[in-house]
């Protein structure tokens, strides 16, 4: 047994509920870890509400998709990985098959990668899906440049932080956008080249400003919803505006044919494009790998709870306040 969060119906973080539950063993192409920490995601704060890109099949449903633990069982046609082993979950999978809010969870293998020497439990759940996700949109999908500019919605986020530290990596200027003024030294200490507060500043206005007119090679957005016009508008000729997330729950127009058809490419992207395809993945872990090393990637963990205070974690999650990522720890 293993106690496990697990939810009855959708709603808020009360709904959330710590119970034991047979872990089982783990079966063709699966891994049974021992779960140290535990990622938060806001893909896991829709799943619950039932407002995320799929909804729960059955009650109780499970949570989580991003963790760092020790291999603790190997199923059969499981290949290089060993008992003992420290290793990260990467969100591969969907939380209707698999859920790491646990203390002992059963995963896919292709969702395991190798815990790099040095990166201890909490960043090892804090690392991954945010720079495999801005990784894989800006880099292996857009093919970001130096001399780019690269403008941020959600910021602070742990996504938007590592976008950050992926565009000064490759010689692109991050441009960061904050709702209000009370981020703003924080994304500077963080590497962002500018900070535009929406609140106060035309965001239009602004990147046209810092780009000599030309405008933005990228814009990676988390929010959707009305504001991509503004977004579409900043948007160099040739450009691409990604759609990562939804963080304003309204319709998503398609700006294009408001703003006259210019030469605009917009599309979705979700790190599944990256952690589903065994070469990109490849790609994808050698450079952040990379990064870890260096020194140039740094994961940002603003908070840590305890696996008993899930809700509490949830609810913190839910008031925006955090700049980086919030981790759950697991005491064994």
């Amino acid at each position: 047994m293993a106690k496990t969060v697990r939810f009855h119906e959708h709603g808020g973080p009360d709904v959330l509920r710590l119970e034991d539950v047979e872990v089982g063993e783990p079966g063709p192409g699966e891994v049974l870890i021992r779960v140290d920490a535990i990622g938060l995601n806001r893909a896991e704060v829709l799943f619950r509400s039932g407002n995320y890109i799929e909804t729960a099949k059955q009650f109780p449903a499970r949570l989580g998709a991003e963790a760092a633990g020790v291999v603790e069982a190997i199923g059969t046609h499981v290949a290089g990985l060993r008992g003992g082993q420290p290793v990260s979950v990467v969100p591969a999978f969907s939380m209707n098959d698999y859920g790491v809010y646990a203390e002992r969870a059963i995963v896919p293998a292709t969702a395991l990668l190798h815990r790099p020497d040095g990166l201890d439990p909490v960043a090892g759940a804090a690392v991954w899906m945010p720079y495999l996700t801005a990784y894989g949109a800006l880099v292996e999908v857009g093919g970001m440049r130096a001399g780019d500019t690269v403008v941020l919605t959600a910021a602070s986020s742990s996504v938007g932080l590592a976008a950050i530290q992926i565009a000064n990596r490759v010689g692109a200027i991050p441009v960061a956008t904050t709702r209000t003024p009370a981020k703003r030294d924080a994304l500077l200490r963080a590497g962002a080249a500018e900070v535009i507060s929406t609140d106060e500043e035309d965001v239009v206005d602004r990147v046209r400003e810092l780009t000599g007119g030309r405008g933005a090679e990228f814009v990676f957005d988390a929010v959707a919803g009305p504001g991509v016009v503004d977004l579409a508008k900043v948007v160099a000729p040739g450009g691409t505006l990604f759609v990562y997330g939804a963080l304003s729950g309204e319709p998503t127009p398609y700006p294009g044919f408001e703003l006259g058809m210019p030469a605009l490419n917009m599309r979705t992207y979700t790190l599944f494009e990256v952690t589903t395809d065994p070469e990109r993945l490849r790609r994808a872990e050698a450079f952040v790998s990379s990064g870890l090393r260096t020194g140039a990637f740094r994961p940002a963990v603003d908070r840590t709870f305890t696996l008993d205070e899930i809700v509490e974690a949830h609810r913190y999650m839910e008031s925006g306040a955090q700049v980086g990522k919030i981790v759950v720890t697991v005491d064994h």
